[in-house]
C-alpha cells in the first residue's frame, strides 16, 4: 500500500514571503495610476495613452463582438500611434476627435467617453459624430485592421484564402447543411 503525505507543499512561512513580496509591487502599480489590463497603453508614443484606451472603447463600440477580447481590439487600434508619429494631421484628428467625443460625453452623462457605463449610450454618442472625418477614418480603418487578423477568422467562421488550395469550389463551395435540399 502507497503512503500519500498529506502535509501541504508550502508553508505559512512561504506563503508570508510571497505574500510581502506582491504587496509593495501592487502598490506601486496602483498609485502609478497603470493597471494591468491598461499597462499596453503606457508604451503609447505619439497618442497619449487615455486617447488609446477611448480609441479601443470605440472600436469595440462601432465593431461589436461579444467574443472578442480586448486584445484583437487593441491591435487593431496599435497601428495608429505609430501614424500619428509620423503625421501630425493623424495625430491631431484623432486627439481632436476623442476630445470632442469626451466633451459629448461630459455634457450628457457628466463622465469621458470610456467611462460612459452603457454600450447604448455611447453609440448614441457616436452617432452624433457620424459625419465628422474622425468617425470615418476610425470605421474605415477598423474594418481593415480588426478583420484582417489571421487570429480572428476561425471565430468568424473563415478559413482563409482558397486560391492557393484551388479555389472554393473544390474546397467546401456547396457545403451548405442548413437549407433543404430541392
Amino acid at each position: 500500500m502507497r503512503e500519500v503525505d498529506r502535509r501541504g507543499k508550502y508553508s505559512r512561512r512561504t506563503f508570508l514571503q510571497g505574500a510581502t513580496t506582491a504587496v509593495p509591487v501592487v502598490a506601486v502599480a496602483a498609485s502609478a495610476g497603470v493597471g494591468i489590463s491598461d499597462a499596453w497603453a503606457a508604451d503609447a508614443t505619439a497618442l497619449s495613452p487615455a486617447t488609446l484606451k477611448t480609441l479601443v472603447k470605440v472600436a469595440r463600440d462601432i465593431y461589436p463582438h461579444d467574443f472578442l477580447v480586448d486584445s484583437y481590439y487593441i491591435t487593431a487600434i496599435k497601428p495608429w500611434d505609430a501614424k500619428a508619429a509620423k503625421d501630425p494631421a493623424t495625430k491631431a484628428l484623432l486627439e481632436d476627435g476623442v476630445r470632442r467625443l469626451d466633451q459629448d460625453a461630459q455634457d450628457r452623462h457628466k463622465a469621458k467617453y470610456a467611462e460612459v457605463p452603457w454600450e447604448a449610450d455611447r453609440v448614441v454618442l457616436l452617432q452624433g459624430i457620424e459625419p465628422t472625418d474622425f468617425f470615418k477614418k476610425i470605421r474605415s480603418d477598423l474594418v481593415v485592421s480588426l478583420y484582417n487578423q489571421e487570429e480572428l477568422w476561425p471565430k468568424f467562421g473563415y478559413e482563409g484564402s482558397s486560391a492557393e488550395h484551388g479555389g472554393y469550389i473544390n474546397r467546401g463551395f456547396n457545403d451548405i447543411d442548413w437549407l433543404p435540399k430541392v
